[in-house]
């Protein structure tokens, strides 16, 4: 059967023309969209872990992207440090042992912090006194807008004897920096210019 508009060559040219366009472009869309889907496809297999499980079986892990966690693990490493450094016993190598780790954490001005409390005596009179002292964290602000990352810490100290307890208000600033993870640092970070902004007693309970 012939279409009455082939009769007219130039209408059907111009059809032709109009078919061949819409043909092309339906092309080069389904094509676009194979190679976006094969991309993305690909992209998503990258982000996959596969861990061999003795030899047996394939475990899938999903890889994530390290900066999503650094808010977070910047905290962790401020929350870790103060638990080291402040909690204390009346046991010799136990406070060398956790401000040994605590300095791992940190650069010198931390330890020149716990040179000058320790050529106060203050270490001593924890041990003579049969002292606990045991921190809490209330809140570590840290802003991570700016290079190096400026951190606030707000906490209570809880300074125990046997017959009172003294709690204490410690604030501390510092400034973090992005060092190589390890077994000792294992969020990769490095405090540096630590210094104790409050540490004043609000109120003593005795028992």
């Amino acid at each position: 059967m012939q279409f009455k508009s082939l009769l007219n060559i130039e209408t059907s040219f111009r059809q032709l023309r109009i078919f061949s366009i819409v043909f092309l472009c339906l092309c080069a869309t389904i094509t676009g969209y194979s190679v976006y889907s094969a991309y993305d496809f690909a992209e998503k297999q990258r982000q996959k872990i596969y861990v061999l499980d003795n030899g047996k079986s394939l475990i899938l892990a999903l890889s994530q992207d390290l900066s999503q966690n650094r808010p977070v693990e910047a905290r962790e490493h401020i929350r870790r440090f103060h638990e080291l450094f402040f909690t204390l016993s009346p046991d010799k190598n136990a406070i060398e042992g956790n401000i040994s780790r605590a300095l791992l954490l940190s650069d010198k001005s931390t330890f020149n912090y716990y040179k000058d409390l320790s050529e106060k005596g203050y270490y001593n009179r924890i041990i003579s006194g049969n002292i606990n002292q045991n921190l809490r964290i209330d809140s570590v602000v840290c802003n991570l807008n700016t290079y190096p990352y400026d951190v606030s810490t707000y906490a209570k100290q809880f300074i125990i004897r046997e017959s009172n307890v003294t709690e204490r208000s410690l604030i501390t600033h510092c400034r973090l920096l992005n060092a190589v993870r390890s077994d000792n640092n294992p969020h990769g970070f490095i405090i540096e210019n630590f210094e104790v902004v409050e540490n004043k007693d609000i109120r003593v309970l005795t028992s």
